[in-house]
């Protein structure tokens, strides 16, 4: 890991974090393959899909047959896991308040109303591991939000099949279609619509850094809810903090290809502690391979004076993750203007917020949880003004308007309210 002493310089290293400086490519390459699936629909995807997934495809869509059997073929204990986690976040989500507000006042009716949107497209990432739990963070808020259509793209494997573990999930929540698509093919189809594929009118879930790309391209033209992209988790420790809990948060981000583990210290010594420890759990870490890598090659280690200063350091990197792991974590909770999620204390560690805690692990990364959120309901929902105003409102406030437009420039507008102004004063209303 890169280590950093010091605030300023821990500042400047963790500003303006750009995730297309690494690949100045991939934009040029992900318009073409949009472009591609844009005008020759299904015959490209089914290209591109033998190019990046190995499999050459004619029907995207598993049959409905082999999900309900790849889902019945699931150990017990993990379909049992599966159906705790999607309660759980079931329960988490109902708790958002989701009702509209519209009510009469002396000024006839003002407020809002609020309507689901009518199919979205659950994006799961599978190319290192079947993210399954993704699909549950995703699909469920949906559903409390009242969405009546969810599709399901996920990447085949050489086979041409999917995971049972995805599978199941569809099957659990009752889902529409599941695609055997993926990377920025999938993300095309689902905003442009193929033969095979109807357009969506939102995208969510996370993926790769293609994907990331691919939504940032399509959006506009479909809703993009944030741009999850690679991992990273941003742990804060202090002296009280156990440096086997920290070595072994930074490796669970570690673990995803492309993330980023970034720690940040309140002194030297346990800095060298989570150091050590981290060696000594990757000798035997299934994914030691990958999870070196992105230490070696993203991670950040950064001393700082106090964990006031350490809070500095991580508003302004604006974590996907942010984990305090300080004496008295929870008086520190106020300081924290940009993350993703936060995770209070020893026994919140972020591996059970990816699965079980309740709310959506689809959070903001690459700095983009200074201005977007976690996905939740309202991700799911339009959000409708209503205004239906009495004749006294319209005396009122007609003439303010009016001149408002005026000035403006904009007669029409103004003669449109002034025509009810005088319709008003000759009906005598």
């Amino acid at each position: 890991m890169r280590l950093i002493r010091g605030l300023e310089e821990a500042l400047n290293a963790v500003r303006d974090r750009d995730p297309e400086a690494a690949h100045p490519g991939r934009r040029a390459q992900v318009e073409a393959v949009i472009e591609d699936v844009r005008t020759r629909q299904d015959e490209a995807l089914r290209e591109l899909t033998e190019r990046f997934d190995g499999v050459r495809l004619e029907r995207f869509e598993v049959p409905v047959s082999l999900r309900r059997s790849a889902a019945a073929a699931l150990p017990d204990d993990l379909r049992s896991a599966i159906d705790l986690s999607i309660e759980r976040v079931r329960s988490f989500h109902e708790r958002q308040p989701r009702l509209a507000a519209l009510a009469p006042g002396v000024d006839g009716w003002l407020g809002q109303v609020i309507r689901p949107l009518q199919r979205i497209g659950c994006y799961v990432p599978a190319a290192q591991a079947p993210l399954f739990s993704s699909l549950i963070m995703s699909a469920v808020p949906a559903q409390v939000a009242g969405v009546p259509e969810i599709v399901v793209c996920t990447p085949p494997r050489r086979d041409g099949s999917v995971s049972p573990e995805i599978l199941y999930v569809a099957e659990a929540l009752g889902l529409g279609p599941v695609y055997r698509l993926g990377g920025a093919q999938a993300i095309a189809a689902l905003a442009y619509g193929t033969e095979q594929v109807a357009r969506v009118d939102k995208i969510v879930g996370p993926g790769s850094a293609w994907v990331v790309t691919a939504k940032q391209l399509v959006y506009g033209r479909v809703g993009i809810e944030s741009l999850p992209g690679p991992t990273e988790t941003l742990v804060v420790a202090d002296h009280t903090a156990d440096a086997r809990h920290v070595a072994a948060d930074l490796l669970a981000q570690a673990e995803h290809e492309g993330a980023q583990p970034v720690v940040v210290v309140t002194d030297e010594a346990q800095w060298h502690a989570i150091e050590r420890e981290l060696e000594r759990q990757l000798v035997d870490l299934p994914t030691a391979h990958t999870a070196r890598t992105s230490l070696d090659r993203r991670g950040l280690a950064v001393i700082v004076a106090d964990v006031s200063e350490a809070l500095r350091v991580a508003n302004a990197y604006a974590p996907e993750h942010l984990c305090l792991l300080v004496d008295d974590p929870w008086s520190w909770l106020g300081a924290v203007e940009h993350a993703g999620g936060v995770f209070v204390g020893e026994h919140s560690m972020e591996a059970l917020g990816d699965y079980v805690a309740g709310p959506s692990h689809v959070m903001p990364t690459g700095g983009t949880a200074r201005h977007a959120s976690a996905l939740n309901v309202r991700d799911f929902q339009r959000v409708m003004p209503v205004v239906g105003l009495s004749a006294h409102a319209l005396a009122a406030i007609g003439p303010a308007g009016a001149r408002m437009a005026r000035a403006e420039g904009l007669e029409a507008h103004a003669r449109a309210i002034e025509l009810r102004l005088d319709s008003g004063k000759t009906s005598g209303r």
